[in-house]
């Protein structure tokens, strides 16, 4: 799975909308089938919202962060790409004829910037490193303009933690990007955490996605699998079906040593995926869940259960890593499979997996592991 390498956007910025009861209800409403991954419905709510509110630029804004859902159920699927670049290039169109206008409009000015700091986003998540760091630098004095013009403003304060966050990390993690950040201010980690817990806890429309990067982080780069186990606990309440926060909800439960939790969520996962619910039938979440599943039954020594769920995973890995460096997975699941055949006494079928191993890139340890079970006399 991609790192979550969002380096250059200020991201879901919402500005302050018209006071009136029926846009903000239906604003909300329309945020919330998103994450529930309604799609077809927020769409309604949103195309509703861009005919009562027709020179607001908020419906286009939010349709467009559907296809940007869209992409994050299935990051390496570019499908979906061109049509969401379309959908930025309207929302920033339309905020570029407000400016024209009124150039202090903070509605226009949050709106534009919110949309070149996605277009960025996505930019980064394709390596396109020049473009996200041209959409970074134009999408910044943007939202700063229009933040000094509403202070109080809390949920601006998530794409500002996100640049302090990852402008401080990114260039430590990744030599090769820090000559792209000559052009932006220094970041500072702390302060962006802080600006991220800000609107978690305070924010009004971008609390869900300020929750989603503070697990994320905490998992990536803090190394506190805790404060993302908090964090992903509380998007679950409020969003039971969406698959990106049920796989993260496992993986963070097996970060944790728990596998037992991480069992139970991904066995979950495939039910759903068997129902067809949407989002859940992605080969690359389902690996996941068999891996996690078979090192559940390994642990708990039921071999049968972890031979077919960890064959499973080499199977999709098969397929999701063709024509690429082998995975993680299916190194670790050649491994387990070796074992576990050792185990049932099937000596011939794990000197297999064994030597797969042997012919497939260094992973941890994985030749060395490989060599010393081959090395084990057979029966012992």
């Amino acid at each position: 799975m991609k790192k979550q390498i969002i380096i250059f956007s200020l991201l879901f910025i919402v500005s302050v909308f018209p006071q009136d009861s029926n846009f903000d209800a239906a604003a909300t409403k329309g945020i919330k089938q998103i994450y529930n991954i309604k799609f077809d419905s927020a769409a309604v709510t949103f195309r509703s919202l861009m005919a009562d509110y027709p020179s607001h630029p908020a419906g286009r804004f939010f349709l467009a962060m559907i296809d940007w859902w869209k992409i994050l159920l299935d990051i390496d699927n570019e499908s979906n790409d061109d049509i969401f670049y379309q959908k930025l290039e309207d929302v920033i169109y339309q905020c570029d004829e407000i400016l024209d206008k009124d150039p202090e409009n903070i509605d226009a000015l949050f709106f534009k910037g919110g949309a070149i700091g996605f277009r960025g986003r996505l930019h980064a998540y394709r390596e396109s490193w020049i473009k996200a760091a041209d959409d970074g630098r134009e999408a910044l004095p943007i939202v700063e303009r229009a933040s000094l013009l509403d202070p109080n403003n809390i949920d601006v304060q998530l794409g500002f933690g996100i640049y302090n966050y990852y402008a401080d990390v990114i260039p430590n993690d990744y030599p090769m990007l820090k000559p792209l950040m000559i052009f932006f201010p220094d970041g500072d980690k702390q302060k962006g955490i802080e600006q991220l817990t800000n609107t978690a806890l305070n924010g009004k429309y971008a609390k869900y996605e300020a929750r989603y990067f503070l697990a994320t982080l905490y998992y990536s780069y803090e190394n506190n699998a805790f404060m993302s186990d908090k964090y992903i606990d509380m998007l679950r309440v409020d969003f039971p079906d969406n698959p990106t926060f049920q796989r993260w909800k496992g993986r963070v439960a097996a970060k944790m040593g728990n596998y037992a939790t991480a069992s139970l969520v991904f066995k979950d996962f495939l039910r759903k995926a068997d129902e067809n619910k949407p989002g859940y039938n992605n080969l690359n979440a389902k690996r996941e869940g068999a891996y996690y599943i078979g090192l559940q039954f390994r642990y708990t020594n039921e071999l049968d259960s972890a031979n077919y769920f960890l064959e499973k995973c080499a199977e999709y890995s098969k397929i999701l890593d063709e024509g690429k460096e082998e995975s993680g997975f299916i190194i670790n699941a050649y491994l387990y499979l070796g074992m576990i055949n050792d185990a049932q006494g099937k000596r011939e079928k794990a000197i297999e997996f064994y030597n797969k191993l042997l012919d497939m890139r260094e992973y941890g340890r994985s030749h060395e592991m490989a060599k010393q079970y081959l090395a084990k006399p057979s029966g012992s």
